[in-house]
């Protein structure tokens, strides 16, 4: 078992080489509710997740012979471009062999940071084939993502930094993937703060640590697609899974329209653009996954943000969607000049904005005389979206929001 000592002493090696990220009240949460929130920002760390404190400090305790051949990992993510990083600024060589289908962006920065890139397979079990064959062929180590004490160390730093910036802390909120952030974290907070509650979070397409747990060993679960890529593994760690059973105090699982809502309110009411894996805490807050009170002192770790731009704008849409401030409403009118001036003469007299229209004349329930008008309108809410759906049916339209 990792002790206290082993994460003490991985703060003052790495010290120099990682960020003491900030750990900020929530602005948006309500405290009457849920009581005191603070968030963790790992997601302001170099490479853009908590991933560069285990990585520092593995790399850190390489033999010269070990750091002159160079390491090796297999990750398609956070852990590929920490490794990478911090393995070119320390003149150590590193190898990251990453999926086919990894994103094109981590596969860019990965070898942006120096980094030879190694293409290959479908999944990350497929590249540790190659990543024994380089470990047999050109004397590399590996260092694991999660599975490593040095790196479980590294990763429960950010605990000590907690237990300074936030000292009355009675929950502390995890998100789970292979658990060495959590084994560090629950490592420190068990050790300093023992009457403090440590909850871990993931994703319910990938319940690793809950399917674990019940069973008492670490079990296999093929993993579903799910914006928490990041903590989506296949298996828990054999290192990791004892420090779960015996340091964590509950596990909670939230399914992906609650880890969209997390995100869009990072956003918009926190101000922090965060990865789906690194706002699962956040979703199991929103969604009354974890018991909290008003008197409650809360630090949820967010746990990184290296999140595509591309998917952020879905989710963006999809955030405004859910508040009705974006909505689509399909709208059948008499076949006569005018009409569609008084559909939009309602939207715009009722304070909302026409983003899209679409005029259809051939349609398959529309009967001959009518047409079908569908237009995306951007709102204050469901209210006002009600509002002109009740204006547009007293004129005598058929009315209907397309979902």
């Amino acid at each position: 078992m990792l002790s206290y000592n082993d994460i003490i002493a991985a703060r003052a090696r790495i010290g120099d080489g990682v960020v003491e990220t900030g750990c900020p009240r929530s602005l948006g949460l309500d405290g009457s509710r849920v009581g005191r929130v603070h968030f963790k920002a790992e997601f302001r760390q170099r490479t853009g997740s908590f991933k560069d404190r285990g990585s520092l400090n593995r790399l850190l305790l390489l033999e010269p012979a070990q750091r002159e051949a160079g390491v090796v990992a297999a990750s398609a993510g956070n852990h590929a471009q920490a490794l990478a990083y911090h393995s070119a600024r320390l003149g150590i060589p590193c190898t990251i062999v990453m999926p086919d289908a990894a994103p094109l962006i981590k596969v860019t920065k990965t070898r942006g940071y120096g980094a030879r890139v190694i293409q290959t397979g479908a999944t990350l079990t497929d590249g540790m084939t190659r990543v024994e064959k380089l470990v047999e062929e050109e004397g590399l180590t590996v260092v694991h993502a999660f599975d490593d004490p040095a790196v479980m160390a590294g990763q429960g730093t950010m605990a000590l930094e907690i237990l300074e910036q936030v000292p009355d802390v009675t929950t502390v909120v995890v998100p789970i993937g292979g658990g060495g952030m959590i084994s560090g974290v629950a490592t420190v907070v068990k050790a300093r703060r023992p009457g403090a509650r440590v909850i871990g979070v993931e994703a319910a397409a990938s319940p690793g640590a809950v399917a674990s747990l019940e069973a008492g060993r670490p079990v296999h679960l093929e993993r579903s697609d799910t914006l928490a890529d990041g903590i989506a593994v296949k298996r828990i760690g054999d290192l990791t899974f004892p420090h779960i059973q015996a340091l964590v105090d509950d596990v909670a699982v939230v399914d992906e329209e609650e880890i969209v809502r997390a995100i869009f309110f990072l956003m918009e009411s926190e101000k922090m653009v965060v990865e789906g894996g690194g706002a699962v805490g956040v979703a199991a807050i929103l969604g009354d996954r974890i018991r909290l009170g008003p008197a409650d002192v809360t630090v949820c770790l967010l746990s990184g943000g290296n999140i595509d731009m591309n998917v952020a704008s879905k989710i963006i849409d999809r955030g405004l969607w859910a508040d009705g401030r974006l909505a689509r409403l399909s709208v059948v009118v008499r076949d006569r000049p005018g009409y569609l001036n008084e559909v939009t003469a309602v939207v715009a007299i009722a304070g909302a904005n026409v983003l899209h229209i679409e005029h259809t004349r051939a349609f398959g329930d529309i009967s001959v005389g009518h047409v079908s008008i569908e237009m995306e309108i951007e709102t204050r809410g469901r209210a006002h979206v009600a509002e002109i759906v009740a204006e547009l049916r007293e004129l005598g339209h058929r009315v209907g929001e397309v979902a």
